[in-house]
């Protein structure tokens, strides 16, 4: 029978893990087997620069922590080893930076994930890691509006050059 120090440390990580998914836009569930610690590391850095969060975690206990929750939908896809990445800012983000490392290492695979609300098996989340990300979308916006501005700008200054000659 577990001691009650055993079965604290597990509510811990419970509460842990359920706090990370209050924040979450995302979480990407992947299978990290065929890495070694050197490309851990670097995978580490690239999802900590990008502000996602990848952890390992005990399928178990993940499954008591997404009881009741928009995460449920990933309990069928929790066999086998598996990491977790969430997404805070950028729902994205973590699918395409994971998918970024799993090309180039050739190493890894996509279980699958929930992005903002919505469950999408491994061969959806590729889809979505190939989705530009928000500050990129916010700047291809930007540009696509910035010339039609800039040409009724111009068109106003015309015509009131114009009246101040006559």
């Amino acid at each position: 029978m577990p001691s009650k120090e055993h079965l604290s440390q597990k509510q811990a990580v419970i509460d842990e893990i359920k706090e990370k998914l209050e924040k979450a836009q995302s979480a990407v569930v992947i299978d990290y087997m065929g890495i070694n610690v050197e490309e851990a590391n670097a995978m580490r850095k690239k999802l900590r620069d990008a502000n996602v969060d990848y952890t390992v975690y005990k399928n178990t206990l993940f499954n008591r922590a997404i009881e009741g929750t928009s995460f449920e939908s990933l309990s069928p896809i929790l066999n086998g080893p598996s990491a977790f990445a969430f997404g805070y800012d950028d729902a994205v983000a973590p699918a395409r930076v994971l998918n970024g490392i799993m090309k180039e290492y050739k190493k890894m695979s996509f279980k699958g994930g929930v992005v903002e609300g919505g469950f999408y098996d491994s061969e959806q989340i590729k889809d979505i890691a190939l989705l530009p990300g928000r500050e990129e979308l916010i700047a291809k916006f930007m540009g696509s509006i910035q010339s039609p501005v800039s040409k009724m700008v111009r068109t106003f200054q015309a015509i009131a050059d114009a009246k101040v000659e006559e």
